[in-house]
């Protein structure tokens, strides 16, 4: 099937690796041109080289920290003729409400979640002129089931399913479509981190961390990879009327328990 993706401009934060990267290149897959923004430029660099070596469509890259305000507005202001914003990066450690400072609850939720708040609220405003545009928020299944020693990322993650819902159910008035993602535990060096954190505290050993996973469906961990597929595919024209939802990509794990 052809997604009907080719020559759209896409903008990825959270871009130069795990799933923000393999979004890069599954939309470039399909033909659209390409802009990844994380903090790192040598990192971007690296990844914007594979997609174009692999896919040959344009890739840009923008190195900039989301977790500040002026941040987000010089990036819609540069690309602000994107047709589709996937709002990926995040960084919300894992920890008990014991564990985290009030401080590090408030540091940690400026890229995730007043960063995609932002994001979005800048993005849809240089969409709804020109009636088009899509926004994607790859959020996680911390927000629909909520951990103790996850209790951060829980939080943020349960506000911003409930804000993709509800800016989705009116942005469409005005032909735009936003919708999100809820990967569980997927194989990227940002869970492998929260993993070994969970084992220490947990067994006292780091080295552990598979066995915080629990009882993985398919028996074993997902791929950045798929991930990345369903993105693009919810994006096709030919899935319009998907707007102001969120979808659990956890391989029924949530019930599992």
């Amino acid at each position: 099937m052809d997604l009907g993706l080719k020559g759209k401009k896409v903008l990825i934060t959270g871009g130069s690796k795990g799933i923000g990267a393999s979004c890069g290149h599954a939309f470039a897959a399909e033909g659209a041109n390409i802009i990844l923004v994380s903090r790192t430029a040598d990192a971007l660099k690296k990844t914007a080289d594979e997609i174009r070596s692999r896919h040959q469509v344009q890739v840009e890259t923008h190195a900039a920290d989301l977790a500040q305000g002026p941040a987000r507005e010089d990036t819609i202001k540069r690309f602000s003729d994107i047709d589709i914003l996937v709002n990926n990066a995040g960084a919300i450690p894992g920890g008990s409400i014991e564990d985290l400072t009030m401080e590090r609850w408030i540091e940690s939720w400026q890229l995730k979640v007043f960063g995609y708040v932002h994001m979005t609220k800048l993005a849809l405003a240089a969409m709804k002129p020109r009636k088009s545009g899509i926004i994607c928020n790859i959020i996680g299944m911390a927000g629909p089931a909520p951990r103790w020693d996850y209790v951060a990322g829980s939080t943020g993650n349960a506000g911003l399913n409930a804000f993709t819902k509800a800016i989705g159910s009116r942005s469409v008035d005005f032909g735009v479509r936003v919708f999100g993602i809820n990967p569980a535990a997927t194989l990227t060096d940002r869970i492998m981190t929260i993993s070994r954190q969970r084992a220490k505290s947990t067994f006292g050993d780091e080295n552990r961390w598979e066995e915080t996973l629990g009882d993985l469906p398919f028996s074993r961990i997902k791929k950045p990879e798929e991930v990345a597929a369903l993105a693009v595919m919810c994006c096709a024209p030919q899935v319009e009327y998907l707007s102001g939802a969120m979808i659990d990509m956890d391989g029924g794990g949530m019930f599992r328990k």
